[in-house]
């Protein structure tokens, strides 16, 4: 079993070091990169911004029957700021992203192995890697981040909602507690970590897809393409809430 994990470990490096070596050679297929901003961002945000707005008010709702206990609900502002810029922002946002666009890549690509496309790239000598890959992954890390952003923002005016709306709060409170307790320290955790889990994303899902034919579990076809489809969304959460906490021990 270990001997397994090493060599699927290996086979991942590979994976990443050539994809980021055709991302660091030029030339660039602009074209390509943009269709996949409109794949990964553009489509997402609909599904962001209703995400990030009950998630805001699923937080501010908590906390409010928390620091109403203590006498401190003037700091709602505070907590949700704090909550949705360092770690729902960004966590939340990647494992919208796993689940809409990480699968379909790669469903994309285990396709496109099992139906020999990626071979016949590679015999047109096309480097499936700077065709395929790349674009993927410099969409992602520019997307990944403004999604969050995205989440954050509308997350913060659903606690407003909650906060203010429902439960009349002082407006000028809620957002004033917020700006002296959100520092930049905050806001560049959380751009940081958007960016590395927008990596991982592509990473992983892509890698799944692309060495489908070097899986020893003995299936292939569309049941191999449902499975390691699968198996990249799951890997791709655990990454993520693994890195998070890495993230998190060595910024603070």
């Amino acid at each position: 079993m270990i001997h397994n994990i090493l060599i699927r470990f290996g086979i991942a490096g590979i994976f990443l070091y050539e994809t980021i070596l055709s991302i660091l050679t030029p030339p660039y297929s602009i074209n390509l990169i943009l269709k996949q901003i409109l794949f990964i961002g553009a489509r997402s945000v609909v599904v962001i911004v209703i995400a990030g707005l009950f998630v805001g008010m699923v937080v501010a709702l908590q906390f409010y029957d928390t620091l109403v206990r203590f006498g401190s609900v003037s700091l709602l502002g505070s907590a949700v700021g704090l909550s949705l810029t360092r770690e729902l922002g960004p966590v939340l946002t990647a494992l919208m992203v796993i689940g809409r666009s990480g699968s379909a890549m790669c469903a994309e690509i285990g396709i496109m192995r099992i139906d020999n496309q990626i071979d016949a790239l590679e015999c047109m000598a096309i480097n499936p890697h700077r065709y395929l890959i790349s674009p993927k992954v410099v969409a992602s890390i520019l997307c990944v981040p403004i999604l969050t952003a995205i989440f954050i923002v509308v997350g913060i005016f659903g606690g407003y909602f909650v906060g203010v709306i429902i439960f009349d709060l002082n407006a000028g409170s809620y957002f004033q507690n917020m700006n002296d307790t959100v520092l930049n320290r905050d806001l560049c955790m959380g751009l940081i970590k958007s960016i590395v889990f927008g990596f991982l994303i592509v990473w992983i899902s892509c890698e799944k897809g692309f060495n489908l034919h070097l899986d020893k579990s003995g299936t292939y076809g569309s049941e191999g393409v449902s499975r390691i489809t699968t198996e990249a969304v799951v890997l791709s959460s655990i990454a993520i809430l693994f890195s998070d906490y890495l993230l998190s021990a060595l910024i603070l």
